[in-house]
């Protein structure tokens, strides 16, 4: 529409110094002379009308409908006020000034020409929209400078360093704040080679890749750096940045800032170096429960082992030995070294968190087994035990050697809590029932001293004790092996005195066999 009006009006100014008189008239043929503002005389032409002013009054419709057009885009835009005043204020301009002259041409009315007025009022509104926007402009410059300010305080409280690279001169302006911190004169111009020049060798290659990344890619810019100093040290920089791009892609500036986190650094530093004492001190932990758990495990065999070798000594040194007893002392001292070797192999797997070796077992078996390992011990001790074994229960998955252990302990605990009693009341039971439709319950019942109510739970802590020579290693390994075959492994004291410990083992069908 803007260029349809400019080329009609340009068509129009043509005719109006090609044809005589004007583009107005074909022929003037009087001049009227009429009255105006207070009996001042104006003289008006009369002729006859020329058709080539059709194109003149055409380029003024063309020109009004523009006008409309955007009064209606400048208010669907939001700016309902400047559409009512300029907009409107040249529609009704526009109105009179082409209107009245067109009235006039055609001889539908007789006065003069009224265009000057009109214009002057579009003026007049124009002059005052400059004049805001003039006002505007001054108080945007303003805030923008309070804005400056607030944003070189803020630079300064958080030790900011404000830069601009503009990509086509490849120039960068650093903010007086910031030229210290890439060691920097305070004057110098700043190219993009002499910027990074200041990084460290060995983290030029990752800045520069994360500048072309931001420049061709998305547009961002985020890098870690250190900045080499006069005296030789490095200052760490983090640097984040955000790319300008043109309407073509190209990119035309990149604004960031830069912060000194030397300090942060340091601290991760030493944090990792703490982290790295606290993992060594972690291994010398484990190494210490490893050790003490080994020779707690390994105290029981040991002792048989003496046990077994003192008495095969002693039938030695009678004039007639019973060399069946003896080899059967001899057998025995096997199997204790063999399981021996054994706790070993498996608190290694335990502690280590190796895969546990499992196979069907029967809960009696194990309990039959465990009475046959303990059986000098519970003489030498003056306990005796009584089994209650349950008829046919189902087989259970599990490692044999680790439920051995787990039963072991219990057994020589339960004739440990039974010292301080008379030997006539030194008595355990075990036992096992069905818990349930899916776990198999194995308790060991004694008739000793009991345990504390508040320390029902505490037993099962590493390295807390009751014992005086005890080191407060088995019930924890204990319960971690009862749990590492998915069962649980309790602690309660009995009505009539003593201690029951009861744990359970789920049945093979429960363990996906």
């Amino acid at each position: 529409l803007a260029w349809t009006a400019c080329g009609l009006r340009t068509v129009a100014l043509i005719l109006n110094f090609v044809v005589t008189p004007n583009l107005n008239f074909r022929e003037i043929t009087a001049l009227d002379r009429l009255s105006w503002w207070g009996g001042e005389t104006v003289s008006v032409a009369v002729g006859v009308t020329n058709p080539w002013t059709l194109v003149g009054q055409l380029s003024l419709l063309v020109f009004f409908v523009f006008v409309v057009d955007a009064t209606v885009r400048v208010w669907r835009r939001g700016e309902q006020r400047r559409a009512l005043v300029v907009g409107g204020t040249m529609i009704l301009f526009v109105v009179i000034a082409a209107g009245q002259p067109a009235l006039v041409i055609w001889g539908l009315i007789r006065a003069p020409f009224f265009i000057a007025f009109p214009y002057l009022g579009i003026v007049a509104v124009m002059a005052y929209e400059l004049s805001m926007d003039v006002l505007r402009a001054a108080k945007l410059s303003a805030d923008l400078q309070d804005s400056q300010q607030r944003i070189r305080l803020a630079a300064e409280a958080t030790r900011l360093a404000l830069w601009t690279l503009d990509v086509a001169r490849n120039v960068i302006w650093v903010s007086p704040e910031g030229r210290p911190l890439y060691n920097l004169p305070p004057h110098e111009e700043v190219t993009l080679e002499r910027f990074t020049g200041t990084v460290h060798p060995n983290d030029r290659k990752a800045a520069r890749e994360a500048l072309e990344s931001a420049l061709t890619g998305e547009g961002r810019f985020s890098a870690e750096f250190r900045v080499m100093l006069a005296d030789g040290t490095a200052r760490w920089i983090t640097a984040l940045g955000r790319t300008t791009f043109h309407e073509d892609g190209r990119a035309l500036q990149l604004r960031g800032v830069s912060l000194d986190i030397t300090e942060r650094k340091r601290a991760e530093l030493e944090a990792q170096q703490n982290r790295n004492e606290l993992t060594h001190l972690s291994r010398v932990t484990m190494l210490g429960e490893l050790s003490g758990s080994l020779a707690h495990e390994l105290n029981q065999p040991l002792a048989a082992i003496l046990s077994n070798a003192q008495a095969a000594l002693r039938f030695l040194a009678r004039d007639h030995a019973d060399l069946a007893e003896v080899r059967e002392i001899l057998d025995d001292i096997v199997t204790q070294d063999k399981r021996a070797g054994e706790v070993i192999h498996r608190l290694r797997l335990l502690l280590k968190k190796g895969e546990v070796q499992r196979e069907l077992l029967d809960a009696n078996e194990i309990v039959l087994e465990v009475m046959k390992l303990v059986r000098s011990d519970l003489v030498n001790q003056h306990v005796s035990a009584e089994t209650e074994l349950a008829s046919h229960p189902p087989a259970v998955l599990g490692d044999r050697v680790q439920l051995q252990q787990v039963l072991l302990n219990l057994v020589m605990n339960a004739c440990d809590a039974m010292t301080a009693a008379a030997p006539t009341d030194r008595h355990i039971t075990v036992r096992t029932d069905r818990a349930d439709v899916a776990r198999i319950g194995v308790e060991v019942r004694d008739h000793g001293r009991g345990i504390p109510e508040e320390d029902l739970e505490r037993v099962f802590q590493p390295f807390y004790t009751t014992k005086v020579n005890g080191l407060g290693l088995g019930l924890s390994v204990c319960r971690t092996i009862i749990s590492a075959h998915g069962g649980s492994l309790v602690a309660r004291n009995n009505e009539e005195g003593g201690a029951t410990f009861y744990f359970t083992l789920p049945i093979e069908k429960e363990l996906g066999g």
